[in-house]
């Protein structure tokens, strides 16, 4: 056990301070001096039609580049990923990117891990990634990856890169309306992101928490339903339709109904 703790903090040591997280607060610093143009939570949620559509067309891209279908993809696969996409990195960064992306340290990509990945390239190389777009057919990938910038920038208050807990409590604050509980969940959700529990959450960290929390069950509603639930966001009817997508929850509305009780 003392050896697996010792390699987790190694890793998380060699990202933090490193240039690869470096670059990626510098491109937030710079998304964020731009501001967003979400207001709430709310704004997000009403958008996860189209981001559930980006994710399951970014499985086909996915299952593409696994080359030997075991379910992750290697750094090998990778560099043949890159090779394909004409993206120009250096050798050194696509491996500071794959151990960034590898958060199990398994050395193999997953599919949320993938997504991560893709997020993240096109933050720090945007019009390379454009060009990729095109070449994958993913013409609302850039729209779903500016969605995911817009949330993190809407709760970096500061504008530092990173995302704080106060920030956290803030955001929540703004869309749950002062509920009582809304601290609690707030710290919930912080803790769930602050992946290395230093204290701060950067994009990639909340790339990881935002993916887990979307792709983490295969039901659908059911899962838009559990996001909500964990913001503690009480929502109209009207809302709850356009989230759902026009599927019905299999577990039932009443999921709604004590979000604000049990976090």
């Amino acid at each position: 056990m003392g050896a697996v703790l010792g390699r987790h903090d190694t890793h998380k040591r060699s990202f933090h301070g490193s240039k690869l997280e470096a670059k990626m607060v510098d491109a937030m610093q710079q998304r964020a001096s731009h501001g967003t143009s979400l207001k709430s939570f709310d704004s997000i949620i009403m958008k996860f039609p189209k981001i559930d559509e980006s994710f399951r067309k970014c499985k086909t891209i996915f299952e593409q580049f696994d080359e030997d279908s075991n379910g992750e993809i290697d750094k090998e696969e990778l560099k043949h990923c890159f090779q394909k996409l004409e993206i120009s990195f250096t050798e050194e960064e696509i491996c500071d990117l794959f151990e960034a992306c590898d958060i199990n340290e398994d050395m193999g990509m997953k599919f949320n891990e993938f997504i991560v990945f893709l997020c993240l390239i096109y933050l720090l190389n945007e019009p390379a990634v454009s060009e990729a777009k095109i070449k994958m057919g993913l013409g609302n990938l850039e729209a779903t990856f500016e969605t995911l910038v817009d949330a993190f920038v809407f709760l970096d208050k500061n504008k530092d890169g990173y995302v704080s807990k106060d920030e956290m409590i803030q955001a929540i604050n703004e869309t749950t309306t002062g509920e009582r509980s809304s601290g609690r969940i707030a710290m919930k959700r912080f803790e769930e992101m602050d992946w290395d529990k230093n204290g701060m959450v950067t994009f990639k960290e909340f790339l990881f928490a935002f993916t887990r929390w979307i792709l983490a069950d295969p039901c659908v509603s059911d899962q838009r339903l559990l996001f909500l639930k964990k913001l503690g966001v009480t929502i109209c009817t009207a809302t709850m339709g356009a989230v759902l997508g026009g599927h019905e929850p299999t577990s039932g509305v009443s999921m709604v109904q004590s979000w604000s009780e049990d976090g």
